[in-house]
């Protein structure tokens, strides 16, 4: 059975450049996916040469940048039919997720469906983000977790492992979100629908190490929507 991360990218070439190998020298025989959407950069030739180099690496080029949950949706897809996965883990490329942490989810998920490394539990934190950041995203929990009811501390966390069968089961199509709500929605339908049994590990959130944020004001947007209709749907649900 293998594991595959998820790795979406736009315009990250300098940090595909040392993160792939960091991943391969810690968690040797994972399977990496990157999913590049036809960054002008040239990631995706970045990635080309380092496939030269780690037979479990590969690429899909997307031919426009449509977002975040367009990415994951797309290629969750494509495969979770497949048999011999185990489970799929999503990761941001820029290095805010450390590859430190990987070894722990992916113990983890052998005895659950859904581990997401979590800013908001005991030992987890994040790091040199301005105040005006820290309150977005500690507003932004604490209004999801309000409109979802779930019991979960990090409902915007995009470093995630979850086992393949379970979203197998999910209807992509419900998800609204094109962008990074879709890690909102995600956890919603798997832990309220089908009653993912789900654990919290603590990481801390590094700083990207090249380029720009990419918060947007349609980001935000989207975040307040998001768990305004799960809200809804629960309500008509009852």
């Amino acid at each position: 059975m293998k594991d595959i991360i998820l790795l979406p990218t736009y315009n990250e070439r300098e940090n595909v450049a040392w993160i792939i190998p960091e991943i391969f020298s810690l968690v040797p025989d994972i399977h990496v996916l990157v999913i590049d959407d036809n960054s002008p950069d040239q990631t995706a030739e970045v990635v080309r040469g380092l496939a030269s180099r780690y037979p479990n690496l590969s690429l899909i080029v997307r031919e426009k940048k449509t977002g975040l949950g367009n990415a994951y949706k797309d290629t969750m897809r494509q495969l979770i039919h497949d048999q011999d996965i185990r489970s799929l883990l999503t990761m941001d490329a820029d290095g805010s997720h450390s590859p430190e942490y990987l070894k722990e989810l992916l113990t983890d998920i052998s005895d659950y469906d859904l581990v997401i490394g979590s800013r908001y539990v005991a030992g987890g934190g994040v790091e040199d983000w301005e105040p005006w950041r820290k309150f977005l995203s500690r507003f932004g929990n604490m209004y999801s977790k309000f409109f979802t009811g779930l019991k979960i501390n990090d409902f915007t966390a995009g470093f995630m492992c979850i086992r393949r069968e379970f979203l197998e089961r999910l209807a992509f199509e419900k998800i609204g979100s094109s962008g990074y709500s879709f890690l909102i929605e995600l956890k919603f339908y798997l832990i309220h629908d089908f009653k993912a049994r789900v654990k919290e590990v603590p990481i801390i959130f590094k700083s990207r190490r090249e380029g720009e944020s990419k918060i947007s004001h349609q980001i935000i947007r989207e975040g307040i929507k998001a768990p305004l209709r799960l809200f809804l749907r629960r309500i008509w649900k009852k």
